[in-house]
């Protein structure tokens, strides 16, 4: 045998052992990695080397769901737990229009950028009260010119243009189902909008058993009024609820709902033609005439209201509260103060202020 013969026969034999060794390694590497994470996949060694903001979170995709929020700075704190709630169950591609005064801007931007919601999509608008000039009283004592954000949802379009559909939600909600079921409640033909009728089952009668009277247009509207008796409404009809509405963005623009909620709103002004005995709300009035017998209806469970209503906490079991989908502290109560029922669960949902401004109250160990 030569002695180049003899050099490739070593050289083969030096890269079969070499392989050999290579093969052997890996099975170990493999056996290792398996019996460190069996469930999770395989975990490459310079992953937890990755700066934590550095770790984008998964792309959400598909649809956009607009869904608009209106912003006030004593209440930031419920904005913040409502985001938070529909943005934590649901997977959906949600996009926030947060509608604000410019006094607000500053401490909305600081909240959610330095808070686990600065992955948040989202868009700050800044609401122009010249909008309701001539159509509510500028008296700054009134109610009315004193909450002029709680006219935003009747700006939908203006302020989601692209849209063709969305969702309001007025801030003291916390969602607790995935917000894209509730994004595709289906509006009958030529409705411009969903709501909850005051008299469902689930919010009125069976579970919240002595809650009062139900609502009915009488609460909202006088109906001696000249204005309101030629429109042919029969008062007795179920009021709804506008603190959720599903709106089909295309037929509200085709029917120009928005200048209709306005007309109503100068006609009241001139006229004077809300019940004098209640509905607290100025806004509900001019969309109940607008939307009567015109609107569909969300599903009971995605609207459980009247937790901010006394004696709440007796009315619905506790069971009951954790199957709802999306809860309401509509009424006086609300749930970042020490009165309000269900606070535990609005809690949870809650993002501390990192100014400190905002806090809320709750009982001392010794309160009765």
């Amino acid at each position: 045998m030569t002695l180049r013969r003899v050099n490739v026969l070593i050289l083969v034999l030096l890269a079969v052992a070499f392989l050999i060794i290579v093969q052997r390694n890996l099975l170990n590497l493999s056996e290792f990695l398996h019996k460190e994470v069996p469930d999770a996949g395989m975990i490459l060694p310079f992953e937890s080397e990755l700066s934590p903001d550095l770790r984008s979170e998964t792309v959400r995709k598909g649809e956009e769901i607009p869904v608009l929020i209106t912003a006030t700075e004593e209440r930031l704190g419920a904005v913040v737990a409502a985001m938070n709630s529909v943005y934590q169950n649901s997977k959906a591609n949600v996009v926030f229009t947060i509608v604000t005064l410019n006094d607000t801007v500053g401490h909305l931007k600081l909240w959610l950028s330095k808070t686990k919601l600065k992955n948040v999509k989202h868009k700050i608008v800044i609401f122009k009260p010249e909008l309701l000039k001539g159509k509510i009283s500028e008296d700054p004592q009134t109610l009315e010119a004193a909450k002029p954000l709680t006219f935003a949802r009747f700006y939908l379009p203006v302020y989601i243009p692209e849209a063709e559909k969305a969702i309001y939600l007025d801030d003291d909600v916390i969602v607790q189902g995935d917000i894209q079921e509730l994004y595709e409640t289906n509006l009958k033909p030529g409705h411009a909008a969903a709501f909850s009728e005051d008299c469902d089952s689930a919010s009125s009668k069976g579970i919240v058993r002595g809650a009062g009277n139900q609502n009915n247009y009488m609460g909202y509207l006088d109906f001696k009024k000249e204005d309101i008796k030629k429109l042919g409404m029969r008062a007795n009809t179920c009021s709804f609820n506008p603190g959720v509405i599903i709106a089909n963005l295309t037929e509200w623009r085709n029917q120009n709902i928005t200048r209709q909620l306005e007309h109503w709103m100068e006609l009241n002004k001139q006229n004077d033609l809300y019940s004098k005995t209640l509905a607290e709300s100025i806004v509900t009035p001019p969309l109940l005439i607008v939307f009567y017998k015109r609107h569909s209806n969300i599903d009971p469970m995605w609207h459980i209201r009247h937790l901010g209503t006394t004696g709440a906490q007796n009315r619905y079991s506790p069971q009951f509260v954790k199957a709802a989908k999306l809860l309401h502290w509509n009424g006086h109560y609300k749930p970042w103060s020490r009165t309000s029922a269900f606070t535990d669960v609005w809690d949870k949902w809650f993002i501390a202020d990192p100014t400190g401004k905002f806090q809320p109250v709750r009982r001392h160990t010794g309160d009765n």
